[in-house]
């Protein structure tokens, strides 16, 4: 198994994309933490991971919140004794063109997705740093790196995170510690399945596979650079998006 007995927070960690990296960490021997803000999909989700015999709590969390944060580093500690991974995956979008975009649609997606990372990352360092050794994965999106109409608070945020990810890479490399991003494309999550059926066929259109990703291509690459196949691989932002930015 590639994560066996390793520590992973999984924030957003209740649905779509998290989840499936949940039960993906899982399946390679991982004790994941489930954390995220919905309790109810949460302790639904610990129950059936749990009965399928897998090593899975939730822990709900505001990742916007720093005692929130704390409290979820904290019990994480208590229960398992130290963190090896943590996936920055927590995120929403809250979309208008600029000239219809309101301030605070403007900062609680910033709140979310951008202070989300960086308070999560802060709480989690010390203790990597202490071991010598840890791994952590940020989500970015290729709207925050090529931008994307009516997501301007969406893209800044996640162009931030490539940002906030080559910095981090700078800062902690030295102490054992990879830092990466995963930037997915157009994923069929449940959000985007309830888009009307011509929308979803020009988002196929402009990928050159020709098909959305599945979350499961996502916590694949989460996957690959959680483990030691990635060793070598730091400051990195990997696109997964089928081809949709070439």
């Amino acid at each position: 198994m590639r994560l066996e007995n390793q520590v992973a927070i999984i924030t957003g960690g209740a649905a779509g994309i998290g989840l499936e990296a949940s039960e993906r960490f899982a399946e390679e021997g991982a004790k994941v933490i489930l954390a995220d803000y919905n309790e109810e999909a949460g302790v639904k989700e610990e129950t059936r991971l749990r009965e399928q015999g897998y090593d899975v709590h939730f822990i709900r969390v505001n990742v916007a919140d720093e005692t929130s944060v704390k409290k979820l580093v904290d019990e994480t500690v208590n229960k398992y004794g130290k963190i090896d991974i943590l996936i920055n995956n927590a995120g929403i979008t809250n979309d208008a063109t600029l000239l219809k975009m309101d301030i605070s649609q403007f900062q609680n997606v910033l709140d979310v997705n951008l202070k989300g990372v960086f308070l999560c990352t802060k709480a989690v360092v010390p203790l990597m740093i202490e071991q010598g050794k840890g791994k952590i994965i940020n989500t970015s999106s290729v709207s925050g790196v090529y931008g994307n109409f009516g997501q301007t608070n969406y893209a800044a945020s996640k162009a931030a995170v490539v940002g906030m990810t080559k910095t981090w890479a700078k800062e902690f490399g030295r102490k054992g510690i990879n830092v990466n991003a995963v930037a997915p494309g157009f994923t069929a999550t449940a959000m985007v399945q309830k888009m009307p059926e011509e929308v979803i066929e020009i988002m196929k259109d402009n990928v050159a596979l020709q098909k959305l990703g599945r979350p499961r291509d996502i916590a694949n690459a989460y996957l690959f650079l959680a483990s030691e196949e990635s060793d070598y691989v730091h400051g990195h932002v990997l696109h997964v998006d089928g081809g949709i930015t070439m």
